[in-house]
């Protein structure tokens, strides 16, 4: 991974990790599939332009069949789905279960693409998870999430339903990877958030809120649109075309790091020994999967004399 892959990378854990937060904030207010629709309608008015000056309109016109089916899988569905999961499940557990994308993603990219998984890249995966798990959990108890949490049907759905919105992340991944190699990170940012948009057009008109939401709602809901999804899918497919759909996919390991520093700089939350700790194992998992981490490698055999 060159330097500005691994800048991309941090600057898109680092925007993907206040999305949670926005979305923990404006579901009650718009409801799960409203605010999806306003978050893609809002990207793609963000991105359209942009892609109009670049000229790269007639590419998008003709990969726009691709266009559909990334969107659904990467934008529209996942977004409805993680909205609904965050009206039941605490941040911790939601955010263990967006966290199994990498293993999603590397799952299927090795068995559809032939991406190798390696030894050392699977360690690097279940130290990240592991990590994680052991942050959120402990964020979890010692809020008392958990003890106010019941594990009812509405519970199973929504574990369900994160863990069907990893997995459509994890296949949108490769799917970019092998359908659309090389295509523009604009035009794939750019197209998928106008083919989510029209896909959740009629939902969101028949569940649209009976009460208006209030301006500061709208203005937190431009900015998880233009920032979560306009800037971050150009990021996040940039990467996907440069390092890979498992490398990339492993910035969110780093999201729950980032939501815990927001947390510290913007609300005063408390930073812990437990918390710096999970933040370690989590940042060694995805040095590992990305291979920063220098490896020894055994001294080859003298060839013939």
């Amino acid at each position: 991974m060159k330097p500005r892959d691994l800048f991309d990378l941090i600057l898109l854990a680092a925007i993907w990790g206040s999305s949670f937060l926005f979305m923990r904030l404006l579901v009650p207010s718009f409801g799960p599939v409203a605010l999806a629709f306003v978050r893609v309608a809002g990207a793609s008015l963000f991105l359209l332009p942009m892609l109009l000056l670049r000229g790269e309109w007639p590419v998008l016109r003709r990969h726009w069949r691709a266009m559909i089916i990334l969107g659904l899988t990467n934008s529209a569905l996942p977004f409805l789905l993680f909205g609904y999961a965050v009206t039941t499940l605490p941040a911790g557990l939601t955010s263990i279960f967006n966290a199994a994308t990498p293993l999603f993603t590397a799952l299927i990219a090795w068995a559809w693409l032939g991406d190798p998984l390696t030894r050392w890249r699977s360690l690097g995966l279940a130290l990240g998870f592991a990590g994680v798990a052991g942050l959120a959990g402990y964020k979890s108890l010692v809020s008392d999430n958990l003890q106010a949490l019941q594990f009812d049907s509405h519970s199973a759905l929504a574990i369900a339903a994160c863990l069907a919105g990893a997995l459509m992340y994890g296949h949108a991944a490769s799917y970019a990877k092998r359908y659309l190699p090389g295509l523009p990170a604009m035009v794939m940012a750019a197209g998928t958030q106008i083919a989510a948009a029209a896909a959740l057009a009629l939902p969101a008109a028949l569940a649209w809120p009976a009460t208006m939401p209030v301006a500061t709602d709208w203005l937190m809901a431009a900015a998880l649109a233009v920032l979560a999804s306009g800037v971050a899918y150009i990021l996040y497919f940039r990467l996907i075309t440069r390092v890979g759909p498992t490398q990339a996919s492993s910035v969110t390991f780093l999201v729950p790091v980032f939501a815990i520093l927001w947390g510290a700089t913007l609300l005063d939350e408390p930073v812990t020994l437990p918390m710096l700790v999970g933040g370690a194992v989590i940042l060694a998992g995805t040095a590992l999967v990305l291979g920063l981490l220098p490896r020894r490698r055994l001294p080859s055999p003298p060839g013939p004399a």
